[in-house]
């Protein structure tokens, strides 16, 4: 997976769970947390999508990578298949 295919997964990924996210102004080290008022279930849910949507086994400790746009695209090209 390239890095411009893991950023249209990630933003796919959000938008299932934020319908309404903004993703034109979000930057790509901005929490989406904050930047998007995702509560932990909201993040947990994104983090279930994710994974199902690219078929990775992501870990707890692998979730604070997973905050950020730049942080979940490092992760999807780096795990990806």
């Amino acid at each position: 997976m390239n890095r411009t295919d893991a950023l249209n997964v990630v933003k796919e990924s959000i938008v299932q769970v934020v319908p309404d996210a903004d993703l034109a102004t979000l930057g790509p080290d901005e929490a989406f947390r904050d930047a998007l008022e995702m509560d932990s279930l909201d993040f947990l849910t994104y983090i279930e999508i994710l994974g199902e949507r690219t078929g990775m086994r992501i870990d707890d400790e692998d979730t604070p990578q997973l905050t950020t746009l730049s942080g979940s695209a490092d992760f999807l090209v780096a795990h990806g298949k």
